[in-house]
């Protein structure tokens, strides 16, 4: 009787999610046709008689420059990947190699200001060596560290001429991207290499054994990562050579996915295994089908245009609802391609990083699982390197502060992105106080397990709210915008929005159960 009710229930919410999706798509449909004219970012489309939205610099950007980054990291790929079938090279051959190929590539993207980056990584590089096996290095791993991260936006990269005038000339030669960007993920991969050095004297035994008798991945002959990661590499692997490759490695410098030192290293000596050519090909290919849904989105729906433009201050709740839904759903599809592009490059030259979107943003329920999932490199790093140094899971209602607030520093110094990192913060209190409670709860019979199950539904419907407008305030409207939002939903025109909203949540979370289930089920068989 269960089951046939679950799977009447799953009937229900599939009809449901069915006219949900039309109502979005008719609506944006319409949107997109009726303020088109007022928009900001609309550029003449590939197909006929339609606009596209390119108002989003960093996909705009993307977008332009795949032909001449798939030509460039192409050749990159194939010579160094030449050069190692026929010289037989290991970890210090191919650092050389790939470092010779990353420094042409940084050349090209900064001109003259790599000097500041070779020589704050140098320095970092002395630092770790120098103090790296003292119980203090932490502290000076991160002073040092969180100094540039900061200064580095204080001074917009800083000027040749503050060092002197002769220096002044070198000034003109920018190259076509700003360094100190791209050196928010330069700084996660120096941290990296001082723990992984500071560590390596302490886990360089790891219980292999146990770990395999627990990972599918490594009990099946492959090699996890977490394995990559836990496992210490030689002490011979720390030399300046493979240090500089592993910062500046040309498929993952501008956007990563995020790897620690231990993983690189590991798979610069031994390229990964986990996909064969064939894999690597497919994972290329649904990336360009991807690619394609983007193109369609960006030319038939205008939900960042919108954004920019402002025009959603002029929208009914319904409409503001369905702009910033599509906007959240853009972002991800986003940054989902542009990582898994740098993966794909990555994975043909032999190194295999986490995936960065493992599952997708509409299948996320609550705020531990969206985190593990959006940017999930970054989360590895961040508990890795801040989370269990801080103390893990006996300090987690601080140690959430100190590590949104560090997250939202390192993106940019906004007031807008520090709201959103401490909104997610408060947002994160209750739902830690609901588990706790949860865990100590048995759920022994049947009506037991029904309520538990509509409660965490309820419970998912909310914080999925939360999680739109923690990302709203912080990536679109801002800290002034929480009392836009109040006056539009909470008044009568936009309380019938609210709770339409909250209801669409609630079965959208119970069919992300039913999809749980079915992945435990298969799992199980």
């Amino acid at each position: 009787m269960n089951n046939s009710w679950r799977q009447r229930e799953l009937v229900f919410l599939l009809l449901y999610a069915v006219i949900f999706y039309s109502i979005i798509i008719y609506y944006s449909l319409q949107l997109s046709h009726d303020h088109y004219s007022k928009l900001y970012g609309l550029r003449t489309g590939l197909l006929s008689g339609q606009f596209n939205d390119a108002s989003d610099a960093q996909w705009r950007n993307f977008r332009s420059n795949l032909p001449i980054l798939t030509f460039v990291f192409g050749l990159f790929t194939l010579i160094a990947n030449t050069l190692r079938a026929f010289y037989n090279l290991k970890a210090d051959g191919m650092s050389i190699v790939w470092l010779l190929i990353s420094l042409a590539y940084l050349s090209y993207l900064h001109g003259a200001f790599i000097i500041f980056i070779l020589s704050i990584a140098s320095v970092n590089f002395i630092l770790v060596k120098i103090f790296g096996r003292t119980k203090y290095f932490p502290f000076v791993l991160w002073v040092f560290n969180l100094s540039f991260l900061l200064c580095n936006r204080i001074y917009e990269g800083y000027l040749f001429s503050s060092f002197g005038n002769h220096w002044a000339y070198l000034d003109k030669f920018r190259g076509t991207f700003r360094w100190h960007i791209c050196f928010n993920f330069v700084i996660l991969r120096m941290i990296s290499f001082g723990y992984d050095y500071h560590w390596s004297d302490h886990n360089a035994y790891v219980d292999e054994e146990k770990h395999i008798r627990h990972c599918t991945t490594c009990s099946s002959g492959k090699t996890c990562y977490r394995m990559l990661q836990d496992r210490s590499v030689g002490i011979d692997k720390f030399s300046y050579t493979i240090y500089l490759c592993y910062l500046l490695y040309a498929p993952l410098y501008i956007a990563g996915p995020i790897i620690s030192f231990n993983a690189f290293a590991s798979q610069l000596d031994t390229p990964q295994k986990s996909y064969t050519l064939r894999q690597v090909i497919w994972y290329g290919f649904r990336w360009v089908l991807s690619l394609f849904l983007m193109e369609i989105i960006t030319h038939f729906f205008y939900y960042n245009a919108f954004a920019i433009s402002g025009i959603w201050k002029q929208l009914s709740p319904m409409e503001v609802f369905i702009v910033g839904y599509g906007v959240l759903n853009f972002m991800w599809l986003k940054f989902f391609l542009i990582w898994r592009y740098f993966r794909f490059w990555a994975l043909a030259s032999g190194i295999e990083t986490p995936e960065n979107m493992p599952r997708c943003i509409n299948n996320c329920y609550n705020l531990e699982s969206f985190w593990k999932n959006w940017h999930a490199s970054f989360n590895k790093w961040l508990v890795r390197y801040m989370y269990i140094p801080l103390g893990g899971s006996q300090r987690k209602l601080l140690n959430v502060w100190v590590v949104f607030t560090f997250v939202a520093i390192w993106h940019d110094l906004e007031w807008k992105l520090l709201s959103w990192a401490w909104l997610t913060c408060i947002f994160f209190i209750p739902e830690m106080v609901v588990k706790s409670a949860a865990s100590s709860v048995k759920v022994d019979n049947v009506f037991k397990e029904f309520i538990f199950r509509e409660l965490s539904a309820v419970a998912g419907a909310i914080t999925i709210t939360c999680l739109m407008v923690a990302n709203l305030v912080g990536f679109v409207i801002g800290p002034s915008g929480i009392s836009w939002l109040k006056s539009v939903f909470l008044q009568a025109e936009g309380l019938p929005t609210l709770f339409g909203l909250l209801v669409t949540f609630y079965v959208g979370t119970k069919l992300m159960f039913h999809v749980s289930d079915s992945k435990q089920r298969a799992h199980q068989s």
